[in-house]
């Protein structure tokens, strides 16, 4: 059973972590917060740096928000690239550009290591759950060596291709999710205006074609109300940026995951870059003059 380390332990990565110390890995750990209480309790090692973890472990895994981090976290002062050695893999399961992916996982394997980018999808639900889909880029072997403990976090792991390939697939499932997001809020927005119950049309629309995970689940945070964050609008809009971006380098045009980048945009000038991402259904009903449903 190789060793661990884990770099990155907020909402996503905590849970993340305890998985695989309660499948009896031994894990250590680095954040830029106090390690929680409960993972050391749960046999986690704390480290003072991503050295320190690189130089121990076998495998690395980074959980942070977005591309600068994780660079700093394999770059900066006591980064993992000062501490890996040959034969050892670094695993990013952040969710960042795929081009600076590439650069990434050119700079570790120059070193001796391997790259794996693992992106996720399944929110603090999924990491909790141990539910999350896994969408894995990098080298074969290293997939091989990584996928039992990725099946300690995920229940859907795909190897997708090379380097940058997980964060491309990454990028491709935060279109979807938003733009069926702005679909199921022009929906239940449309019923609720002509005076049907949203709650109930919801239902119904469970049992057709129009059925899925998104309507279940961010379609009932909008008929109740709930728009606490499970996967903040903030990340959203970073991801959808990542999108917009790699578009313009590739001479695509995305025009309807443009509106929906402005949608978050219009939450984010009313104070709601914190809402969970279902909340984009309050920039329509502000320009309907209308909710979707009443608290």
């Amino acid at each position: 059973m190789i060793d661990v380390g884990f770099i990155g332990l907020g909402t996503m990565g905590r849970p993340m972590a305890g998985h695989l110390l309660a499948a009896g890995h031994r894990v250590l750990l680095h954040d830029v917060a106090a390690v929680a209480p409960e993972l050391i309790a749960a046999g986690g090692v704390p480290c003072k740096s991503a050295r320190e973890v690189a130089e121990e472990v076998d495998a690395v895994i980074i959980m942070v928000p977005d591309t600068p981090h994780v660079e700093a976290v394999l770059f900066g002062k006591d980064g993992v690239a000062s501490g890996i050695s040959k034969g050892k893999i670094v695993v990013d399961m952040s969710s960042i550009s795929p081009l600076a992916t590439k650069e990434f996982a050119g700079k570790i394997e120059a070193l001796g290591a391997d790259y794996l980018d693992a992106p996720v999808s399944g929110g603090e639900v999924g990491a909790k759950a141990a539910s999350l889909t896994i969408m894995v880029g990098g080298p074969e072997r290293a997939f091989d060596t990584m996928k039992p403990i990725f099946d300690r976090m995920g229940k859907n792991v795909t190897r997708v291709g090379a380097n940058g390939d997980g964060q491309t697939t990454k990028v491709a499932n935060q279109i979807i999710v938003a733009l069926t997001i702005e679909a199921v809020g022009e929906a239940l927005l449309f019923a609720s205006k002509a005076g049907a119950d949203p709650a109930l049309v919801r239902k119904a629309l469970m049992g057709g074609f129009a059925s899925s995970r998104i309507l279940e689940v961010h379609g009932e945070r909008m008929v109740k109300r709930n728009f606490e964050p499970g996967f903040r609008i903030e990340l959203h809009q970073k991801d959808l940026n990542l999108a917009l971006e790699g578009a313009r380098a590739l001479g695509l045009s995305l025009p309807s995951t443009a509106v929906a980048q402005q949608l978050f945009s219009s939450c984010t000038a009313h104070g709601g870059k914190g809402w969970d991402h279902s909340a984009m259904v309050r920039a329509l009903e502000l320009m309907a003059g209308h909710e979707v449903a009443v608290a």
